[in-house]
């Protein structure tokens, strides 16, 4: 049981990472344009040599 002393300290840092990574990612614009980037991958790009 003594050993719930480290796990739930450590599973709750991680958690809150987590957390703090995906609001990071938020801020930072990362899911702005969610639909460019699936039509960008449907670009037939012919122009190269």
């Amino acid at each position: 049981m003594e050993v719930l002393a480290y796990l739930i300290p450590a599973a709750l840092f991680l958690g809150l990472l987590g957390l703090g990574a995906f609001i990071w990612s938020l801020k930072s614009g990362q899911y702005d344009d969610l639909d460019g980037a699936a039509r960008r991958i449907l670009i037939d790009d012919d122009s190269r040599p």
